[in-house]
């Protein structure tokens, strides 16, 4: 056979028929997906994790939703807390009106007082105090015994039933019994504007229950032992002398001539009254078990 020539003979033919099977077991290699090439599994996506995780964000931002906001107004709220340092933060609240009473001053349960101011909060009152332990009373009440529970440190809310609704209603509601006593809450028919907290010697009228205010008025003065005259002194229904299912009722009428004026009118103020029920009538005396300690601490809103 010439030089150079292709050689036929049956061993090149093999040689010719591996390499044709090689050419197309390469291209059959790169066209396959490699999990079919090696003979394995197709590779499964984890939908369980990722929908784990998807859930477990969506919780989190709900809970950051709801409980920021909240926090934040806690924080904020804390920042009217009475301290030695600070001991009336009810000054930085815009609208709070301050007024200078003298305390026990007490007229008789027959007696009214020519108050300066609508709702009243100080001067004379009654020597019986309205329950105040978050107590919501349906109707109006009498004022000379409200002042006084203001004298033990509680915050009076009063609302004018005609100009609020009934849900912000059950919002003030909410804040007057959720706490640990020394809030009270009543009607009071022909007030000025929607709703005035009072406590002694501090008044705050707001137009709105969701009024940030509010609470800021509660924190700062609720039991502030450095802004009421009894500390120590009970909110706590004294048995036999005021009943909250039937308080003495509201008196629209403008005060007579005969009644008592802020300045007590010659009444000496009862100086010895410290909560132990110095003043009642007939002698009465609180039980040894609805007295009060003095709080450790200022109003804790």
């Amino acid at each position: 056979m010439p030089s150079g020539s292709e050689s036929r003979g049956p061993g090149n033919n093999n040689t010719r028929a591996k390499s044709a099977k090689a050419i197309k077991a390469a291209k059959n290699k790169g066209g396959v997906p490699a999990a079919k090439r090696g003979g394995g599994t197709a590779r499964q996506i984890p939908w369980l994790t990722i929908g784990a995780v998807i859930a477990v964000v969506a919780l989190i931002g709900v809970l950051a939703i709801n409980i920021f906001p909240k926090y934040q107004d806690q924080q904020a709220v804390a920042k009217f807390t009475p301290s030695e340092s600070n001991q009336d933060p009810s000054t930085a609240i815009d609208g709070v009106v301050t007024v200078d009473y003298p305390a026990g001053v007490h007229v008789d349960a027959t007696q009214r007082v020519a108050y300066d101011q609508t709702p009243p909060f100080g001067g004379p009152h009654d020597s019986v105090w309205a329950t105040c332990m978050g107590t919501v009373y349906a109707d109006p009440i009498r004022t000379e015994n409200a002042v006084h529970s203001l004298e033990h440190g509680a915050i009076w809310i009063a609302y004018n039933p005609d100009k609020i609704d009934d849900a912000q209603r059950k919002q003030l509601e909410e804040r007057a019994s959720s706490r640990d006593g020394y809030m009270l809450m009543s009607p009071y028919p022909g007030m000025d504007s929607p709703i005035s907290l009072q406590s002694w010697g501090h008044q705050l009228e707001v137009a709105t229950a969701d009024d940030e205010r509010i609470d800021q008025f509660i924190a700062a003065l609720r039991l502030n032992r450095y802004a009421y005259p009894e500390v120590g002194a009970s909110c706590s229904t004294i048995p036999g002398s005021f009943d909250p299912a039937n308080p003495p009722p509201f008196d629209a009428a403008a005060p007579g001539p005969d009644a008592v004026p802020m300045d007590g009118g010659g009444i000496t103020p009862d100086a010895s009254e410290t909560g132990g029920g110095a003043g009642l009538p007939n002698g009465m005396q609180i039980p040894t078990e609805l007295q009060q300690p003095a709080p450790a601490t200022g109003g804790n809103g």
